[in-house]
């Protein structure tokens, strides 16, 4: 599921190969010329394709004139995206690189 809340996206549940196209619509269809910060705080699954769908939102964003930035990683997404060398090309706020966790 993917809502909006004024500049922010937030995405939550799984974003796996069985829903990979349909989220990356649904958020693509969220930006405007705005600038948006992605909370994927609550992403509770991912598989290798959620790497290609934040890359197509990128690519999406720019051409729109949409700036984006992500906050709140899981870590499973980071390691995602070290494995794969493209960390420079994932904008993450500062200090919101990571979901918080309680324990």
């Amino acid at each position: 599921m993917i809502l909006r809340e004024d500049h922010k996206i937030i995405v939550q549940g799984a974003v796996t190969i069985e829903n990979v196209v349909t989220m990356t619509q649904r958020g693509v269809a969220l930006f405007d010329k705005q600038p948006v910060v992605i909370d994927l705080g609550k992403v509770t699954q991912v598989d290798s394709t959620i790497i290609s769908m934040l890359l197509e939102w990128l690519r999406v964003a720019r051409k729109k004139g949409c700036q984006l930035q992500f906050i709140h990683l899981p870590a499973n997404l980071e390691s995602l995206i070290q494995l794969y060398g493209i960390a420079e090309l994932i904008p993450v706020i500062p200090g919101h690189d990571t979901q918080q966790r309680s324990a």
